[in-house]
């Protein structure tokens, strides 16, 4: 089975069918040995029948008990062979599956990793989670046909030469089967595929509207707009529960005929046997083996029709996996390396300009339109910014990745020991981590929890609270210390007195390096050495918080928080803010 640490290999992306036969090819030894033990135990089943003809016409008929007792024998050691091989199969094939499974996992995470802050972009959210959740182990249930599904087709082989032996008539009941049932199934799994197709592109959609919903709830409540979201989730469930009832259709019948069509060739077989038994054609031994012989393929086409419905199913999970590996993270162009000294930072769809070595603040009443300049500066979006006045798009992307950093308010954060969340693949110092928590007014954080820098977190921060989060996420940002920081909005969950005492040691914590952050906090924007007051995505003034709030009236109805004063709000002072530093909302 694959290694945690192995190499998964490349995945064939061509196609669904393509995924899959690379699965069965990256463990070509245990797909083999899956293959010959699956067909060992289904012809020894095939056996049993032939050894029981003979116990009946050799030793039981005729009345001799050595030729009974040593045709038994057989048939208890042929039982225990097979009990053997039944097991080796049955731990063979979960190996298979489970490597399968594993390296699907592997290759998808892998994939994402590289993806990167551009997956948001180009895959929904739901995509993923229902790759993860559902497709991995559809698909490693599709590779059943290399065990049983090669078994089935060569015991049924075999039993259709035994019966040539006995009965050609019989035997040409028997191979006539096959091709009635690819006639049955054939069309059946053509729409299986369809139907199961959209069923899943409906679920993915879905799944990413349950997280919108969980994520948004309490500003939907705010809103008054639960009821409105709950209505149309009411709606895309129905057709997701109608997509269901149709791929249930279809799957009942594909189970119905894996039942009934073996039900059906016992029924004709065993009257055909009988008949012939009747004329004396037959021996009762012979009758013996053919009922037998028949019950056994009851297993294999039940098998073959499985293979169908799981093949169907695993071609359109691995689909799915493949459009998402297809998805390419951006092209490094590998053409220009970055400035060698801190340089200005130009958007000139915006006008904004980041001026190397201060603190910059970006003001907009419409924080989506920030947010963009943001994703624009940070090459997160194609633009045509310019850093020291080289094409950003035309930087290697990795020194682009390394020098500037995007801190956004709601970045993700993976479950672990605290320590780990802030200091990512890297060990840090303990007293770089003191600085930064320090910085991000983050110290009450580390003495709330149990072990202190230790305690685990839950995923997305789940066991702090918002303002909590927001520190965290800040402190994270501050110990990567980048060359250029870009914040979106890093003091919007706290309250006025931790976000005075934020918005002065953010200053001294990035003293001589650039940031840039997104805001409309007059405690933030008092500290800024510029700010830019954005309207409509284009700068429409610029210069110190005082400034602009005594000569730009927008400016002034945006950010100032007593009402009618145009002066700058009385900053508080350094006992004050000492003394409430450790205060979140």
């Amino acid at each position: 089975m694959i290694d945690p640490y192995e190499d998964p290999g490349t995945p064939d992306r061509r196609g669904g069918w393509h995924y899959l036969w690379w699965l069965v090819l990256r463990q070509p030894g245990r797909s083999v040995a899956g293959a010959v033990l699956a067909s060992g135990w289904m012809v020894l089943l095939a056996v049993t029948p032939y050894l029981l003809s003979r116990a009946v016409d050799d030793g039981l008929q005729p009345g001799d008990p050595t030729a009974l007792a040593g045709w038994t024998a057989a048939l208890v050691a042929v039982g225990a062979v097979n009990a053997w091989v039944s097991i080796m199969r049955h731990r063979t094939m979960t190996r298979l599956r489970m490597d399968a499974n594993f390296r699907t996992v592997k290759v998808v995470v892998d994939h994402v990793v590289r993806l990167g802050a551009a997956l948001p972009r180009r895959v929904g959210a739901g995509e993923v989670v229902t790759i993860g959740v559902g497709d991995v182990q559809t698909i490693s249930r599709a590779l059943t046909v290399i065990g049983p599904g090669v078994g089935s087709a060569v015991v049924y082989a075999v039993v259709a030469v035994l019966l040539m032996s006995v009965s050609p008539a019989l035997a040409a009941v028997v191979v006539l089967g096959m091709p009635v049932i690819a006639v049955l199934v054939g069309p059946l799994m053509r729409r299986l595929q369809g139907a199961e197709g959209e069923y899943r592109e409906q679920q993915g959609l879905l799944t990413a509207r349950i997280g919108d919903l969980a994520g948004g709830l309490r500003v939907l409540g705010g809103l008054g707009g639960k009821e409105l979201f709950a209505d149309a989730f009411r709606r895309d469930s129905g057709r997701l529960r109608a997509q269901g009832y149709r791929v249930g259709a279809v799957t009942s019948w594909m189970q119905a005929l894996g039942v009934g069509l073996p039900t059906l060739f016992l029924a004709v077989v065993t009257w055909l046997a009988a008949r012939s038994a009747a004329r004396g054609e037959l021996t009762v031994g012979e009758l013996v083996s053919v009922y037998g012989w028949t019950a056994v393929l009851v297993g294999p086409v039940a098998f073959l029709v499985e293979m169908g419905y799981d093949l169907s199913r695993g071609v359109v999970a691995a689909r799915r996996v493949v459009r998402l590996l297809r998805v390419e993270p951006e092209a490094d162009p590998d053409v220009l390396d970055a400035p060698a000294e801190p340089c200005v930072l130009h958007d000139p769809d915006s006008g904004v300009r980041v001026p190397p070595g201060r603190l910059t603040a970006l003001v907009c009443a419409r924080p989506a339109e920030a947010a963009a300049v943001v994703d624009r500066l940070g090459r997160y979006e194609p633009s045509a910014v310019t850093w020291g006045g080289r094409r950003l798009s035309e930087i290697r992307l990795r020194e682009v990745r390394e020098r500037i950093l995007v801190a956004d308010h709601e970045a993700d954060l993976f479950a672990g020991a605290l320590r780990e969340l802030l200091s990512g693949r890297a060990e840090r110092p303990a007293a770089d981590l003191a600085r930064a928590l320090r910085a991000a007014v983050a110290e009450d954080v580390v003495r709330g929890l149990p072990d202190g820098l230790d305690s685990p977190v839950a995923a997305q921060g789940r066991s702090l609270s918002g303002g909590q989060r927001q520190r965290v996420r800040l402190a994270r940002a501050l110990l990567a210390d980048p060359e250029v920081l870009l914040a979106v909005e890093p003091t919007s969950a706290l309250d006025a007195h931790t976000e005075a005492a934020v918005a002065g040691r953010l200053r001294a914590a990035r003293a001589g390096r650039t940031t840039l952050v997104t805001t409309t906090s007059p405690l933030v924007l008092d500290h800024a050495d510029l700010v830019l007051h954005l309207v409509d995505g284009k700068v429409a003034a610029s210069g110190r918080h005082r400034e602009l709030l005594a000569n730009e009236p927008d400016y002034r109805n945006l950010v100032a928080r007593d009402t009618g004063t145009p002066s700058r709000p009385t900053p508080p002072s350094t006992a004050s803010t000492a003394s409430t530093a450790e205060t979140v909302r």
